[in-house]
């Protein structure tokens, strides 16, 4: 009888204990997945590109990587910089940049004439809620208001896309576009005909050419510096573009690309003369001071609108982006005249809390 308990005492200890190891098993496998969960992430490798070299316009990417905004997603950006807009979308088209800061408009225009097929490029983020095209002018050269440019010479340099939308911008002005006469020049001499009295104006973005023109010696009251947003303009302006291939892989590696871009943006807002010296200082002989006045030209003009304001950074107005496009085809003939959402794609973009401009 003794035998008996014996043998059923020690068949359940070794259940006990059979169960025991499997506890231990289930929470060591569970401690690990913990440990594995802690341990950070490998960084995804990103490639950006901007469109020109580096100013005061790409302040928010310069601070989201000096405040380690992105790499708090899991992303290395590594940044390059392209010949113009239509360079930094082929190179995301053809997937040797990820990303790019683009002229949104440029964007149109290059998916019009693209005829690869599959996913298109699309635009995720809109930086500039009004485009920088302007017309700079001497006073002393008596261009004071737009009607005055009839009968003058526009300095127009190779790739400005200021004007392309020049044709819509005088239509809505009744500007007769043919009495002024067009005088093709190279990016380099813009400023310096101008300042020399050469031409009587010139287009080009408004925090660029008015700046590098004071930094020459003219006066500011001497510049006439009309910007096409004031005239009726529609366009936004710069945009975060992406590679369709990665949006489609990797969604949240985008979403954080843009949650990172925002917060460079509410540090750039907060603290621009900081931001100006990130920037200053990646630039070969930068100034610090140049950089922070045309950085408070942008985030005053093209960023802190009051569409943005209403709406948050980032995201367009559907509206009044398909009237844009209408503006844009006044100089460019589409083949197929696409849609606001052809163009931009707003699901990358955080809740609208997170882009509100405080």
């Amino acid at each position: 009888m003794r035998a008996v308990r014996t043998k059923a005492i020690r068949s359940r200890l070794s259940t006990l204990l059979a169960s025991f190891a499997g506890l231990c098993a289930i929470a060591g496998l569970m401690a690990s997945n913990v440990l594995a969960a802690d341990e950070p992430r490998a960084p995804l490798q990103i490639q950006f590109s901007l469109d020109r070299p580096i100013d005061a316009a790409a302040a928010p990417f310069v601070m989201a990587t000096a405040g380690g905004l992105f790499g708090a997603e899991a992303l290395a950006v590594t940044t390059n910089i392209a010949s113009g807009s239509l360079d930094a979308i082929a190179r995301v088209a053809a997937g040797t940049s990820d990303f790019a800061l683009v002229d949104i408009n440029a964007l149109m225009r290059f998916r019009d004439k693209d005829k690869q097929g599959g996913p298109r490029i699309k635009a995720v983020f809109v930086l500039f809620n009004k485009a920088p095209y302007s017309i700079i002018a001497r006073r002393s050269r008596g261009v004071r208001a737009l009607t005055d440019i009839e009968g003058k010479t526009l300095g127009v340099a190779e790739g400005d896309l200021s004007v392309r939308l020049w044709p819509a911008v005088a239509n809505l002005n009744g500007i007769k576009i043919k009495t002024v006469k067009q005088s093709s020049i190279s990016a380099a001499v813009r400023e310096p005909m101008l300042s020399a009295g050469q031409i009587d104006a010139v287009t080009g973005f408004s925090y660029l050419s008015a700046i590098h023109l004071k930094d020459r010696g003219v006066p500011a009251d001497d510049l006439a510096v009309l910007k096409f947003a004031d005239y009726g303009c529609e366009a936004y302006g710069f945009a975060v573009i992406v590679n369709p291939a990665l949006a489609a892989a990797k969604p949240e590696a985008v979403k954080g690309f843009v949650r990172a871009v925002i917060g460079g943006l509410h540090l750039t807002i907060k603290h621009p003369a900081g931001a100006a010296t990130e920037v200053a200082n990646r630039m070969d002989g930068g100034s610090k001071d140049l950089e922070l006045e045309r950085l408070q030209a942008i985030l005053r003009d093209n960023v802190l609108t009051s569409e943005v304001k209403r709406n948050g950074i980032g995201a367009i107005d559907a509206a009044r982006f398909e009237r844009s496009i209408d503006q844009v085809g006044e100089d460019f003939k589409f083949q197929k005249r696409p849609q606001a959402s052809d163009i931009f794609d707003d699901q990358f973009l955080p809740p609208l809390n997170s882009r509100l401009i405080n």
